[in-house]
């Protein structure tokens, strides 16, 4: 029985390493079209994007596997929130690195489009940077720390403005298309910084 549950715990572990894995060929894919001459290599995005997908999805069934074999770990609580800030931080540094979404349609700045890129990343990062300090604290202190709601929902609307820049680069060049992503920006900021409160005023037991 014991083996049992070592094998079920494996697997929300094994797909928490997956998704490592899967996030850093995303990112490599990333950097990749960032550096390509054509400006919307459409083919080479749509495949990051599928793994993009494949990444989140991951997150979705390690959680619920874990939850409903009641096989949680400290490892699953420390390492699957650091793969999932890997993959969408990491994603919103490569669009900066990149130059994307471009907002070319609005007729703004460079200057401008730098602080949105940079800005986004900042707010993600400095977010994301708080909460694993007081997680890594509360864990050493043997308080449980793990997802909440709040965190679960930032994680939802952040992956959908990654696959939204990623499809825009890719295919949208009209400016819907850039109005659509500034509303995601600015809904994605909101909810971002809305968690980071709530992981900070959450009871720890």
């Amino acid at each position: 029985m014991a083996s049992d549950k070592r094998i079920i715990q494996f697997v929300p572990n094994a797909l928490t390493l997956l998704r490592v894995v899967l996030t850093a060929v995303f990112l490599a894919m990333l950097i990749a079209a960032g550096r390509m001459q054509e400006a919307k290599p459409a083919t080479f995005l749509l495949v990051s994007f599928i793994l993009f997908l494949i990444a989140a999805l991951t997150d979705i069934v390690d959680g619920k596997v874990a939850r409903h074999y009641d096989v949680t770990s400290k490892f699953g609580r420390l390492v699957d929130p650091l793969a999932d800030k890997a993959l969408v931080c990491g994603a919103f540094l490569c669009f900066a690195i990149a130059d994307q979404p471009r907002l070319a349609n609005f007729g703004w700045s460079e200057t401008t489009v730098n602080v949105i890129h940079w800005g986004m990343l900042a707010i993600l990062t400095a977010r994301e940077a708080a909460v694993t300090v007081i997680r890594h604290l509360a864990e050493s202190r043997g308080l449980a720390f793990g997802a909440v709601w709040s965190g679960k929902a930032k994680m939802l609307v952040q992956s959908f403005a990654v696959g939204t820049v990623v499809i825009g680069w890719a295919y949208v060049s009209r400016p819907w298309g850039d109005w659509f992503t500034i509303i995601t920006y600015a809904v994605t900021a909101a909810i971002t910084v809305g968690s980071g409160i709530h992981s900070f005023t959450r009871p720890l037991r």
